[in-house]
């Protein structure tokens, strides 16, 4: 008699529903816990290292085949700092014989039963979607090598993503505090090395604790010092600005803790911590309501995939409610967007300072584009609520992509548009490489039949936000 029959039956029913051999019979009865390492470490990294290259090639034949990886940027157009340029243009390929408006004059059953729904627009499977975990780009982790000596770098994948895609690394930070001071990273990463040179005297001693608490590592599933980590060394973990690189976004990615199996877990691009102070949800599928709740209850899923058994073997970071999470929460609420001077108090374009064309956009934004309704421009481009785009009305649910089981996204959070030029990828596991990318997404799936004027104008209006 099986130890878990519920669990079994749940998992046999999820198979029925998509059509797959039973998982009762693919996963063991303990499938919602990560197993426990069978083999020692030095024959665990051994076989990781030999199948690195096959990963890495899978992953980037599925980026070629879904996008179009050129240098291509926006003439003129920088991200927030002034050194890396913005990419322009679809990236996301079409299927032979479709344009995106024969495709876009289509209906989801149509699209769904003839497979013409472009690969780019159907989730992002994670580089190695078997073991999952956080995954780093070289730029941070070089920069953590230098400052600290500390190692974020894997043995079993790298980061799959071109850096041509990816925030400018380190990206500038702003404070609500001190709007007169601009950039005060001064063109640095901070880190634990260094963040109490670059902050005494513009931050309060709360504030100062707060950053502390946010700059220090900890263990985290991958980087720890037990024999089923990913990393050479033993680690001392990871921090929370590890991935919210100066506060923003450094396209770090993770898996979803909220879902189980393993290969029906979606992959997470981390977000930009600007503006937390007008957001009123976290967390892509788990709508918790405080940033509070947010940086404590991190702890057992960005670190520890939700698994507080494993939390507890690896050493758990337990954060005091009241004299360490509040702290990092009053420096969380301070970040501030990248400035806009084309907008005015009530994130309007000012038409004094926009072009024409960032105008027309604004207007497409407010009507026929639909974008308002979520994407509110009084409270920072966004409402504060999940929304379900039902996007599996346009493919067959079950099919698998680098060992990503492709189901429904369910209900996701909004993300903020406020500095959207400095946050690719896009959507929240970036499948979308670019913001025209974005448009052509939400004109299919919205039926909004937007003319290529109305999309350019749309993107000519994002990149002024």
């Amino acid at each position: 008699m099986p130890m878990f029959p519920r669990a079994i039956a749940a998992s046999a029913v999820f198979a029925t529903l998509l059509g797959l051999p039973s998982m009762a019979d693919q996963l063991p009865p303990d499938a919602s816990y990560r197993p426990l390492p069978t083999q020692p470490l030095d024959v665990v990294k051994a076989e990781d290292e030999a199948a690195k290259p096959g990963v890495m090639q899978r992953q980037r034949q599925l980026f070629e085949q879904r996008y179009d990886l050129s240098d291509h940027p926006i003439p003129g157009v920088m991200m927030s700092g002034g050194r890396k340029p913005v990419q322009g243009g679809v990236r996301v390929k079409l299927p032979a014989g479709v344009t995106w408006d024969s495709l876009a004059q289509m209906s989801p059953d149509e699209i769904r039963e003839r497979g013409l729904l472009p690969a780019g627009f159907l989730p992002l499977p994670h580089v190695k979607q078997a073991t999952g975990g956080q995954v780093f780009p070289n730029e941070e982790i070089d920069e953590i090598q230098h400052q600290e000596g500390r190692n974020l770098r894997r043995f079993d994948v790298d980061f799959d993503i071109p850096n041509r895609f990816t925030p400018e690394f380190p990206p500038p930070i702003y404070l609500t505090t001190h709007p007169e001071l601009g950039d005060v990273s001064h063109g640095q990463l901070l880190t634990i090395k260094n963040y109490y040179a670059l902050m005494v005297g513009v931050l309060t001693p709360v504030q100062i604790e707060g950053l502390r608490l946010l700059l220090t590592p900890f263990p985290q599933e991958e980087f720890n010092q037990t024999e089923d980590r990913k990393s050479a060394d033993q680690s001392l973990g990871v921090t929370c600005l590890d991935c919210h690189a100066n506060f923003h976004t450094n396209a770090a990615f993770h898996q979803t803790p909220d879902v189980r199996p393993q290969a029906a877990r979606f992959r997470i691009d981390t977000v930009s911590l600007r503006g937390l102070y007008n957001q009123q949800i976290h967390g892509s599928k788990r709508s918790l309501r405080s940033v509070e709740d947010f940086s404590q209850f991190e702890q057992r899923t960005a670190y520890f995939n939700g698994d507080n058994v494993s939390a507890t073997r690896k050493g758990a970071h337990l954060p005091d409610r009241t004299n360490q999470v509040a702290m990092m929460a009053q420096m969380q609420n301070i970040i501030d967007f990248p400035p806009a001077p084309e907008l005015d108090p009530m994130g309007r374009l000012d038409p004094a300072k926009a072009t024409q064309q960032e105008l027309a956009g604004e207007k497409v934004f407010m009507g026929k584009g639909q974008c308002s309704t979520c994407h509110m421009p009084q409270i920072s481009f966004l409402d504060n609520n999940m929304h379900d785009l039902r996007l599996e009305r346009f493919y067959k649910i079950g099919q698998t992509v680098n060992g990503m089981v492709i189901l429904p996204d369910g209900p996701i959070k909004t993300f903020t548009l406020r500095g959207i030029k400095d946050s690719p990828p896009y959507l929240h596991d970036g499948r979308l490489l670019t913001l025209a990318d974005t448009v052509e997404f939400f004109n299919l799936v919205l039926g909004l039949k937007l003319t290529q004027p109305e999309k350019d104008e749309l993107v000519a209006y994002m990149l002024a936000l």
